[in-house]
């Protein structure tokens, strides 16, 4: 996208001038980048959503247990709720969203999208999307092009890690990501499509990244869940044409200028948030004595 554009006012003035869908330029991108036709990326593409639809089914039916103990079969049990609180169709995106991550955290294939960190929030959002709208794998596979656009641009303006802006950047990245695929799939204009980042990344500012015992676990899968819900509710707002005011370059500014300012402790280090809690500390001796209890003594 460098090649192209670094920010969302150019990449909507080049479609503007040459009469491209969004998904093209990222096309172009990649074949230039990975030096493949077009029919390999597009391959490539599908091989990819692949993974993500069986990261949502290998969630919700296969054993979710982390080593930690943290992670136990928290999308399975929510499906399975006798008390529902959500629609049916909101219900099946947060437990798909958690479910893809249970399985990153279980050790699972998965696709870091832009990080492992938040694998689950593009396959929870794209999976339920396709379901509730009836839309093809290349529909799908332009919104994840679409996605993967929006990346590009945030990475180098702001960041997708958590050790480098907190957790806004990386399961916040991620929505809005999923917020601009879904909005570009259901066939909302520009202007919508970037209004949905937008609003997405105004939802998701300063968010830390504050892991327990140094995994990605606690509160990485439920932030997934939530984020997945947030990148729908901004497409939502976005497509019905609500301005949210500061446009998006600037959105992904404040996005870079926060995650500057917060603290190391905050940004997947462990050292603060809920990692610092009297439990979280409890949970990391645990695990550091699960650790060295399974390392060879020296003489072996």
């Amino acid at each position: 996208m460098s090649l192209l554009f670094t920010d969302f006012a150019s990449w909507q003035a080049h479609c503007a001038a040459t009469g491209e869908p969004l998904y093209q330029p990222v096309l172009a991108y990649e074949i230039e980048q990975k030096g493949r036709s077009e029919e390999e990326i597009w391959n490539g593409l599908q091989r990819a959503y692949d993974v993500m639809r069986d990261a949502v089914q290998t969630g919700l039916t296969q054993d979710m247990t982390s080593r930690s103990g943290m992670v136990n079969n928290g999308a399975k049990k929510i499906a399975a709720s006798p008390v529902t609180v959500l629609s049916p169709e909101f219900k099946q995106l947060v437990t798909r969203a958690m479910g893809a991550k249970e399985v990153n955290s279980c050790m699972g294939r998965v696709v870091a999208a832009p990080t492992a960190g938040a694998s689950g929030i593009l396959p929870g959002v794209l999976v339920t999307l396709q379901e509730l709208h009836q839309l093809t794998d290349r529909q799908v596979l332009e919104g994840l092009l679409v996605a993967a656009g929006i990346a590009l641009i945030i990475e180098q303006n702001a960041s997708l890690a958590g050790a480098v802006g907190g957790c806004q950047a990386e399961t916040g990245s991620a929505a809005a990501m999923g917020s601009g695929a879904i909005v570009y799939c259901l066939g909302g204009d520009v202007d919508q499509t970037f209004a949905a980042v937008a609003i997405t990344i105004q939802c998701m500012l300063g968010l830390i990244c504050d892991p327990v015992a140094g995994l990605v676990e606690v509160p990485c899968i439920v932030r997934n869940a939530s984020a997945a819900a947030i990148a729908f509710s901004s497409a939502q707002i976005a497509i019905a044409g609500v301005n949210p005011v500061i446009p998006v370059d600037q959105c992904v500014a404040a996005l870079g200028e926060v995650g500057q300012s917060m603290e190391t402790r905050y940004k997947e280090t462990a050292l603060g948030g809920l990692a610092n809690t009297t439990r979280g500390r409890e949970i990391e001796k645990m695990v550091l004595v699960q650790d060295v209890q399974i390392l060879p003594d020296e003489g072996e």
